[in-house]
């Protein structure tokens, strides 16, 4: 059964989760360099069946597009010459990184591994999914 994969692109660094195959459960999967996510999302779509891709749209509080809104857009038309029959969806990802750090606090995790952007990175990209799947 096909998973829905959920990306949280950054200029450095992407977060990336991943649904189960039955659309429960919100996984993170990995943190790559944003410069090897396509290379890293060819490969894991031979392994894996995707059936969609959520993808966090970085907004104001307003609604206004932030710095970082043109290079996801750049990134949607890259997944969409690559990836032509897997849609592309989009979520808010408004406090998504501070919900993570709250999580990783609430979760018990140490501050040394709080630290650790890419931790933060992925766990962003399962609320960014758990936003998209409703749970």
């Amino acid at each position: 059964m096909p998973r829905i994969l959920a990306i949280d692109y950054g200029a450095k660094r992407t977060g990336l989760a991943v649904s189960d195959p039955l659309k429960i459960i919100a996984s993170a999967l990995e943190t790559v360099p944003s410069e090897t996510l396509i290379a890293y999302l060819k490969k894991y779509t031979q392994a894996e069946e995707v059936e969609a891709f959520v993808v966090g749209m970085p907004k104001n509080l307003d609604g206004s597009d932030t710095h970082g809104t043109s290079f996801v857009n750049r990134l949607i038309e890259e997944l969409k010459i690559h990836f032509p029959d897997i849609p592309v969806h989009l979520q808010d990802e408004r406090f998504t990184s501070k919900m993570a750090v709250q999580t990783m606090i609430a979760g018990g995790m140490k501050k040394k591994d709080r630290q650790v952007k890419g931790n933060i990175d992925k766990i962003s990209a399962v609320i960014i999914l758990q936003g998209f799947m409703g749970i």
